[in-house]
């Protein structure tokens, strides 16, 4: 955090642009040289994406990229980064190249590597280099030849005014020129496209001692700052010294490695009072004297264009724009061209002469059970319930950028009028950058890499025209609403009488925000049904919350966010949980595929059933799938919430207290207090073969179903011409 620099050496912060790209130059038998051949290693930002296209545009003959790996820790998770680099190797005609990502393997105790370890959180759990320190010291000590691009370097090629209006009148020649120019406008830079122009060039020229076309160069003796002074002095932050007789990876006691390691925004052995900067350096690669140093070419600053007379004022500009513009190896298509008839069109009901149901507002945290949960409220009669909202929860099963799955459901369903809030990406009481509790979700197998691709199904559905649109787009008709926004268009839009029925599933964070946010929110809650929880009392039916072991009674959308769920579990709204011991009664595969299996089959219910599917053939093969029957417990909320007396259900009051704030052994879990003034109704017994009928019958019911059945019926629409009567931006169902 010391911003200092000393004399006798230069220390730079997140020092390098994560584009990696390993080369290897063969010679042919004939001793003409083949093509370099290239892993590209990145973290796929957006800025990465700039990089990479400009890197598959080089010539193939000298330069061949082989296959790219993505690292996940850092600017992108791994299922969202890795669909959106099969997309881009598919326009560019490159699916020959081999993508890695992920691994579910580890490292044990003793510093081993294991051959599958995972792409997803650091050696040391900790910006580019900031993410990794560790890691970024083995690769510049490990003796491969490294070429440095640091901050210094990349702030000394900003974009500028004149570049941008150059780009502004070349772009449209090619389908990945459009693509950078647009996302530029959205504010981004040119460091990492700036680091592949200098490693393309380096690798053109004479790789020791030849000079660069885009940036000066010199050799310096840095390292990698892991941890901070007085080394040696074990205080609980360093997990490859601390709680273990032999350091990891065979470290030495008192070394550079064995110091404090940050351990937040906030720690407090870095933070210096009074003061604006700290001590810590972690992720610091600084210029050193001495062993510890390794002999390493850096670029200092992009080199000024060799044309005077441009208004570009450095001379890789000249370069991205040629290489972006060229036919050669150009894209093929987008989305827009890809189809000859490409339209979008938004479906919504007419609701003229239609009773209309109670309101209803689906809080959801994209784990796939929700999704279920979401068709089957689709396909409610409205004049039973009438969705008027949904919204995302941003600290639960799934990254935010799912979002634009939800969207998809939703133009599937013919539902594109029902507005989507986002939520908050940490829990309540949390800092912006911080969550304490969401490293319980898995990024791997089962987890984050499968929510967020929904197993890979999530391809399957049509695509929406609405998605994502960030707050800073130029288009604030389409900016996406937060949660809180969507809470209080469909509040306005009651008829007088009216009141809202909440269905949560997931964290209860929203509802916290909005119960914090609108103090007289309850006044138009009719009752809040909640999906999670475990109440704890003489029973010893244990939680699921299988990643943190020490806490035994805890359920998943309790412990994510322990105050949100404090301060709704305990507050005066009327409210019906569903708890973890209601959900295990409904979490069998096969009863719910074969409840599925003997009625007739819509788009909808045929795509719960592949889902279903496959969830069960994971969890019977692979060990890391044995959590994901939790899935199937979800879907109860929105089943009892609407056919409830159907189910021969008992509900039972309780007087519960939620324990929040405390020791990850013990947040999130509900026990039975007699002190406290509010009850809440608990779901305690129902007739489960009447539920998978329900379910079933429900989703394979011809009404209200799929206006586009999946992704390969919306490719048809795309490639025959409109018909002259049809509409063309919004249908009315």
């Amino acid at each position: 955090m010391e911003q200092a620099r000393r004399k006798s050496s230069r220390s730079w912060t997140a020092a390098v642009a994560l584009v990696s790209l390993f080369a290897v130059v063969a010679v042919a038998a004939a001793g003409a040289p083949v093509p370099r051949r290239i892993l590209v290693d990145t973290d796929m930002d957006t800025e990465d994406l700039f990089a990479l296209l400009y890197i598959l545009k080089q010539d193939r003959s000298k330069f061949d990229v082989k296959a790219i790996t993505i690292n996940a820790n850092a600017w992108i998770d791994a299922g969202h980064g890795v669909n959106q680099l099969y997309d881009i190797l598919y326009m560019m005609g490159r699916d020959d190249i081999a993508v890695g990502v992920g691994g579910d393997g580890g490292i044990s105790d003793a510093g081993e590597i294991h051959p599958d370890v995972g792409g997803y959180l650091p050696m040391i759990d900790q910006f580019n280099m900031f993410c990794d320190p560790f890691a970024a010291y083995v690769v510049l000590h490990s003796g491969v030849p490294v070429t440095l691009v640091p901050l210094d370097a990349t702030n000394t090629i900003p974009v500028t005014v004149e570049f941008f209006a150059e780009f502004g009148r070349r772009w449209q020649t090619t389908p990945e020129a459009r693509y950078c120019f647009q996302s530029l406008d959205q504010g981004f830079y040119l460091w990492d496209s700036f680091t592949v122009g200098v490693a393309i060039s380096s690798m053109g020229n004479d790789e020791v001692n030849g000079g660069n076309d885009f940036a000066e160069l010199e050799y310096m003796n840095i390292t990698v700052i892991t941890s901070n002074k007085p080394y040696g002095a074990r205080d609980g932050s360093n997990p490859f010294f601390d709680g273990s007789a032999t350091p990891k990876f065979g470290l030495k006691e008192g070394g550079v490695h064995s110091g404090h390691v940050q351990t937040g925004i906030r720690d407090g052995f870095c933070l210096v009072p009074g003061s604006n900067t700290g001590r810590c350096q972690d992720g610091y690669t600084k210029e050193v004297a001495g062993s510890e140093g390794v002999r390493v070419r850096v670029a200092t600053s992009a080199k000024p264009n060799t044309d005077n007379s441009s208004t570009l004022d450095r001379e890789f500009f000249k370069s991205f724009l040629e290489v972006l513009n060229l036919p050669r190896q150009s894209g093929r298509f987008n989305i827009s061209t890809q189809f000859p008839f490409y339209r979008e069109v938004l479906y919504k009901p007419d609701f003229m002469n239609v009773s209309r149901g109670k309101p209803v507002i689906f809080d959801m945290d994209m784990s796939p059970g929700d999704f279920i949960s979401l068709i089957y409220l689709l396909k409610t009669p409205r004049e039973v319930i009438d969705v008027k909202g949904v919204l995302v929860n941003g600290n639960g099963w799934a990254n935010i950028a799912t979002i634009d799955v939800v969207y998809d459901i939703l133009h599937m369903m013919g539902r594109d009028d029902i507005p989507v809030g986002l939520g908050n990406t940490t829990a309540l009481g949390n800092p912006t950058l911080g969550c304490n509790n969401a490293y319980a979700i898995p990024l791997g197998s089962g987890g984050f890499i499968d929510s967020d691709t929904l197993y890979g199904l999530a391809r399957l559905l049509p695509i929406s025209p609405r998605r994502y649109t960030p707050e800073s787009s130029d288009d604030p008709e389409h900016r996406q609403p937060s949660a809180f926004e969507v809470w209080q268009c469909v509040r306005k839009q009651l008829d007088p009488g009216d009141k809202i029925t909440l269905l949560t599933s997931g964290p209860l964070t929203n509802l916290a925000n909005i119960s914090l946010s609108d103090r007289d929110a309850s006044s138009v809650i009719e009752r809040v049904y909640v999906v999670g929880g475990l109440i704890r009392h003489e029973g010893h039916e244990k939680g699921n919350v299988f990643t943190v072991p020490t806490n035994r009674y805890a359920e998943f959308n309790m412990f994510l966010d322990p105050l949100a769920a404090k301060t709704v579990l305990e507050s005066n709204l009327n409210i019906t949980l569903i708890p973890l011991t209601a959900q295990r009664k409904v979490a069998s595969f096969g009863s719910v595929l074969e409840a599925l299996k003997q009625t007739q089959q819509t788009p909808e219910s045929k795509f719960a059933q592949e889902l279903f599917s496959l969830l069960k053939e994971l969890q019977s093969r692979e060990k890391l799938y044995h959590h994901v029957d939790i899935f199937l417990g979800e879907v109860l909320g929105a089943v009892y919430m609407v056919q409830g007396s159907d189910l021969k259900s008992t509900v039972m009051p309780k007087r519960i207290s939620v324990v929040a704030n405390t020791t990850r052994s013990a947040d999130g879990q509900i026990v039975i207090s007699n002190q406290s003034s509010n009850l809440v109704h608990a779901l305690s017994d129902f007739d489960g073969d009447i539920y998978y009928n329900r379910l079933a019958n429900s989703l394979a019911n011809k009404k209200q179903s799929a206006i586009v059945a999946n992704f390969e019926e919306q490719k048809a629409i795309w490639s025959r011409p409109p018909d002259n009567s049809e509409p063309k931006h919004t249908k009315f169902l």
